[in-house]
């Protein structure tokens, strides 16, 4: 298995291994460590079958089922993400971390890739830590203490679900979901710390108003997908990338209307913030 890092803030592809294949203990931890060190993880050349693509999922973490889409017939856990020739808006076409709505968000999501279009679709990923740590000490003093009120209702984000809710939405999909989070989240198993936002989802912070929080949110959600926190991953079909959803944030682009573009995802449970 080979390493190799694609931009200096995050992200890297790995090479030399077949995910269909049951892995030895020791590749699973390599793979594992790998994460933790490059946020994101880019895997070629992996024509997974629903079966080998839940198995390997299942040998690094515990899938569990998307709140508002249906998943596959016979594999609940695996959804699928496409915007078909028609439709104008991507699912999440827009900067964020998965379901920060939740109160035991995931820790991790794995795309892959099974229709791509000619040209454009790339996702790009943000580091959270770096986000973090360029922050000034008098920033990183006022953010400490503070805690953000995650919604799955905020318009921007709710509009780049609307084709897939109205076509696979599962029962329930219109209620909404809220959770408070801190705004620094430290890590569960590196204890780095890492800014915990996102524009997609956070609404507010606790304790004051959305008109309060604006002007110090826009600032943030500006500051965390800064270019030098940052990385792309041009797709193609058999390519699954695994990223870390509770230090990095991603932003599928939405730029090749009037082409197909199918990717089945699965999401791994993770913990509470802290």
């Amino acid at each position: 298995m080979k390493v190799q890092r694609v931009a200096g803030s995050l992200g890297a592809e790995v090479s030399g291994i077949d995910l269909s294949a049951p892995l030895r203990a020791e590749a699973l931890e390599a793979i594992r460590g790998a994460l933790l060190e490059h946020l994101v993880l880019f895997f070629r050349n992996q024509p997974l079958t629903p079966e080998s693509f839940l198995a390997f999922a299942r040998s690094v973490g515990t899938p569990v089922e998307y709140p508002f889409v249906q998943g596959l017939q016979a594999y609940p856990e695996i959804i699928e993400v496409k915007k078909l020739e028609r439709e104008r808006m991507n699912f999440g076409g827009i900067w964020h971390t998965d379901t920060a709505y939740l109160e035991c968000p995931p820790m991790g999501s794995m795309p892959l890739a099974r229709e791509v279009p000619p040209f454009g679709g790339d996702t790009e990923f943000a580091n959270q830590y770096d986000a973090y740590d360029a922050l000034s000490d008098g920033m990183k003093r006022l953010l400490e203490g503070l805690r953000a009120v995650n919604s799955s209702a905020k318009a921007d984000v709710t509009r780049t679900r609307e084709d897939r809710v109205r076509d696979d939405g599962r029962v329930g999909a219109g209620i909404e979901h809220v959770a408070e989070h801190p705004v620094i989240r430290t890590h569960p198993e590196t204890g780095r710390k890492a800014l915990y936002v996102n524009v997609a989802h956070t609404m507010r912070f606790a304790g004051m108003s959305a008109q309060e929080s604006e002007p110090l949110l826009r600032y943030l959600f500006a500051h965390q997908v800064r270019p030098e926190f940052t990385c792309r991953f041009r797709w193609e079909v058999g390519a699954l990338a695994w990223r870390d959803n509770r230090c990095t944030l991603h932003n599928p682009i939405n730029d090749y209307h009037g082409y197909r573009r199918v990717m089945h995802r699965i999401t791994l449970a993770g913990d509470t913030p802290r």
